[in-house]
């Protein structure tokens, strides 16, 4: 669906003239005319980031000179420019020469060539920010010197800028790095090179496009047929608002929207996401046909489009501050003018009005309400006009949205300007992915595949307060922005080891909502919690009671009333968060709260009978094709693993006689396990059912078996939407027989349709768990590219966030053998044919963790040290450098 510029052809575009007239704020640029003229490809772009190599011996620098560059480089740092320095000079006398006290966002950087460490400069003088790593004895002085630099330019990726996005100047620069623009010259060079940049911010420049193949997206054209899909995959997300990549000048076949995560428009099963004011609908004086192109850059999280032929283009980019939740910006720069107006207000009612110099837009919900505070800001340059428009929103999800905050804030990102709110928003994402980056070496489609999902479970989970994060998160109407169990056992165990903030706002979602679910619980006349299988604000079961068919018809929901596995899921994904981060307040405390709860249903759930079996009966699994059945191995697996750890939980916390109960209880759940065959029967009386293998009928999977066989046969056969039986191997593989993993991959394998996009990755887990690698990466391919090639025709509704958590678990958990296991970290890794290595960044009980695994050997390094446990049994200390795993022979074990 992506990159391929032969499908579709660019839309012309002619918007109506909805604005009212433009105002004009004429450009002033320092005069330096005086300055000797920088070498032409210094000149040719804007860069985000300038290296200096200064040889003090050569090039000795007078006061003038420094005095000129100390006003330069506190200028460039205030408009987001990035400015290092490499000398022989001591950091203390270089500092004392320079004496530049940037106040940022950009940095001042300084290094010597013998030194281990980088500086960073800022009002109170030099500090260590990075430490550089050992190097090979250097041939000559000037390797020296290109070591730094490339360490620079290593920190700088970190920082969000790319190696295309650094310019390096001076006289012994030496190699540059890959990617770089390297010119000679000394001081003067520098100095002219900085006034050059600092001009090009001030007058709207746009940064340089990358397109590096392991980290953007591109779409050429505007195709009706598929526009709506690449608007999800474009979609700019901050984890409180979304935004979908329409091209921002309206065309006929655009589904453009904004959201704002947990603020839906009406109550009860008609509760959805609540439509806001859009910040990325633009309306230009004249008209704009043409080629166009997005782009959007995985690393620094923004989105860029280009509209119109080369020599009379309309070029934009756009963020969604990651540093600043809720705040979006957009810059404009071509030959046609825009024009100042409201944001683009969806179909309902508003209100509107100024404040603190900004207009807003107020749309309202059943209970909740969004605000919308923009300015914009036009600029006439020699080549056009450029537009800054700076939006802030405010969502309250019960009464009305703040307008005043929402204009402050607006107002506030306003002084900032567009290059400070880049800086810093590159920056928060550099940081972000310097703990949840993914490589995989020899397969670079995959490993691009794979960032996008990262980059996508990154953006819609907020890290802040309450996180309600809905099946298509931020991107899309599908399932209406409700909250499911993809969430809980797909989300957030990413989140868990990748941002752990993100995974406690997301638990804390849960908490708020407790109350509730013990209400529904007594509704029921049944102890503990009671769990929606759909949520949204108020906590109430929202599933909708019916829907249409392909044909028109209406068909019933019934996931509702029966998927109560849900209730153990939630447990599960507060017992996941504890075991990655070893949070102890949190477990002595929500955490517990809500394992005690969800475990008291289970207990008032479960019947004996005469023989003191333990049955839950009248429920659904993950299958979903079969309902209601009787103990349906993944509810009574999970209800016992429930009753399980929350008796170790609440150990001396409750009445001893009701922990001995639970323990009790939970050895009597039957599971339909048969030490015969080593398969558990997905539900009691699953195998009298028609034996039917779906591989075998179906061209190809992922298939809608109920669609191709029809709702009745595949009621009466052997035939799984997803997996279910399996998925206790995914979640709880310590719970279920040892060596029963590969009898019930043969058994259920075959059958299953994989008519969720859950499905493809929980089996790709499995089989490489199981050693069928060739299996496990096809699996794991399909998965990554479910959205990105519209798999199914379901992305227009938005991405699947719970496929894009299971494609990395498969790679943490499948191939990489990570998971916590008690106060360690167990690791026990296979490679996929074809893979040179596979890089993992995580994090594990505030620990930043990086292993790389190749055939020869598995290093790992971790800051703070952890214990690691390898697939031997060997438990070792794991430090800050570096360390080499002894790999052993590897023999074909039974796995759990």
């Amino acid at each position: 669906m992506v990159d391929n510029p032969g499908r579709g052809e660019a839309g012309a575009m002619s918007p109506g003239d909805r604005g009212a007239a433009t105002s004009t704020v004429e450009l002033e640029i320092p005069d330096a005319a005086s300055a000797p003229a920088p070498p032409a490809e210094a000149t040719a772009h804007r860069f985000e980031a300038v290296i200096f190599a200064w040889s003090a011996a050569t090039d000795p620098m007078g006061r003038a000179v420094l005095r000129r560059l100390r006003g330069l480089i506190e200028d460039g740092s205030s408009d987001g420019l990035e400015i290092a320095i490499v000398s022989r000079i001591p950091i203390p006398d270089l500092d004392d020469r320079l004496k530049a006290r940037p106040a940022g966002p950009g940095e001042l950087i300084l290094a010597v060539p013998s030194g281990s460490e980088i500086f960073s400069v800022g009002p109170t003088g030099p500090r260590p920010v990075h430490q550089r790593r050992a190097r090979a004895r250097r041939a000559a002085p000037a390797e020296g010197v290109a070591d730094c630099v490339e360490c620079i330019t290593e920190w700088l990726w970190s920082c969000g800028v790319a190696p295309q996005q650094v310019l390096i100047a001076g006289a012994e620069p030496g190699r540059a790095p890959a990617g770089t623009v390297s010119v000679g010259g000394g001081a003067e060079v520098f100095a002219a090179v900085l006034e050059d940049q600092i001009a090009r911010r001030r007058a709207g420049e746009l940064p340089i496009l990358v397109e590096d193949p392991g980290w953007s997206i591109a779409v050429d054209g505007i195709d009706s047929g598929l526009e709506r899909a690449r608007e999800s995959v474009l979609t700019l997300a901050d984890g409180r608002l979304g935004t979908r990549g329409s091209v921002i000048v309206s065309h006929a076949s655009e589904d453009p929207a904004v959201v704002m995560a947990g603020v839906y428009a009406d109550g009860g099963a008609e509760t959805q996401l609540l439509a806001a004011p859009r910040w990325n609908t633009i309306t230009l004086a004249g008209a704009v046909s043409g080629p166009v192109r997005r782009v959007l850059d995985l690393h620094s999280g923004v989105q860029r489009q280009q509209i119109g032929p080369a020599d009379d283009r309309v070029e934009a980019l756009l963020l969604s501050s990651l540093a600043e939740p809720a705040t979006a910006v957009l810059r404009m720069r071509g030959r046609c003018r825009p024009r100042p107006e409201r944001l683009a207000q969806p179909a309902g009612p508003y209100e509107e009005g100024e404040a603190e110099g900004c207009r807003w837009i107020r749309v309202s919900g059943h209970s909740g309400s969004v605000v919308a505070a923009a300015a914009d800001e036009v600029r006439s340059v020699d080549s056009g006009a450029v537009l800054d428009r700076v939006a802030a929103y405010e969502g309250a999800p019960i009464g009305r949205a703040d307008v005043g905050h929402a204009a402050a804030r607006a107002r506030e990102a306003c002084r900032s300007g567009f290059d400070r709110l880049l800086c810093e928003h590159r920056r928060a994402w550099g940081v972000r992915w310097q703990g949840a980056n993914i490589a995989i070496d020899g397969d670079p489609d995959l490993e691009r595949a794979v960032r996008f999902a990262v980059f996508h479970l990154l953006a819609n989970v907020s890290d802040r307060d309450e996180a309600a994060v809905g099946a298509r998160g931020l991107t899309g109407a599908g399932y209406a922005g409700h909250v499911f169990w993809d969430s809980d056992v797909y989300v957030l165990p990413c989140m868990a080891a990748i941002n752990p903030p993100a995974a406690r706002a997301m638990l804390e979602y849960r908490i708020r909502r407790l109350p509730v679910a013990m209400r529904v619980a007594r509704a029921q006349r049944r102890d503990g919690a009671r769990f929606p299988w759909e949520s949204a604000r108020s906590g109430q079961d929202v599933t909708p009671g019916s829907v249409r068919d392909p044909r028109g018809r209406p068909m019933e929901i019934l996931t509702g009333r029966f998927e109560e596995h849900i209730v153990a899921d939630v447990a599960w994904s507060v017992a996941c968060y504890i075991d990655w981060t070893g949070d102890r307040a949190f477990a002595r405390a929500q955490g517990r709260e809500l394992i005690l709860q969800t475990a008291r249903w289970w207990a008032s759930r479960v019947d004996r009978d005469p023989a003191g079996r333990g049955h839950i009966r009248g429920v659904m699994g993950p299958d979903e094709y079969h309902v209601p059945v009787d103990d349906n191995a993944f509810t009574n697996v999970m209800a016992r693993w429930n009753l399980r750890r929350a008796a170790e939980a609440v150990a001396g916390r409750v009445d001893e006689a009701e922990r001995h109960h639970w323990l009790e209880l939970a050895d009597s759940i039957v599971d339909g396990y048969d030490p015969r065959t080593g398969v558990y029967e997905q539900f009691a009386g699953f195998d009298a059912l028609e034996p039917l293998l779906i591989a075998e009928i179906a061209d190809r999977r992922p298939v809608a078996a109920d669609v191709l066989l029809g709702r009745d046969r595949v009621r009466h056969a052997q035939v799984v939407k997803q997996a279910d039986v399996l998925m206790l191997h995914y979640l709880v593989p310590d719970e279920v027989a040892a060596g029963s993993l590969e009898p019930n991959l043969d058994f259920y394998g075959p059958r299953t349709a994989h008519g969720s996009t859950l499905s493809p990755g929980v089996h790709a887990t499995l089989l490489a768990r199981a050693h069928r690698l060739e299996q496990a990466l096809d699996m794991l391919r399909l998965t990554a590219r479910i959205d990105l090639d519209d798999v199914g025709h379901m992305t227009a509704g938005g991405l699947h966030l719970g496929a894009m958590g299971s494609v990395w678990r498969a790679l943490v958990y499948g191939f990489a053998g990570v998971r916590p296991a008690g106060d360690a970290l167990a690791i026990d890794p296979v490679l996929a044919p074809g893979w040179e290595a596979l890089d993992l960044r995580l994090r594990f009980r505030g620990s930043r963790v990086r292993i790389r695994i190749t055939p020869a050997a598995t290093e790992m390094g971790a800051d703070p040290p952890i214990a690691v446990v390898t697939a031997t049994g060997e438990r070792v200390a794991v430090g800050r450098a570096i360390q080499k795993l002894e790999r052993h022979p590897r023999r074909r074990r039974r796995s759990p």
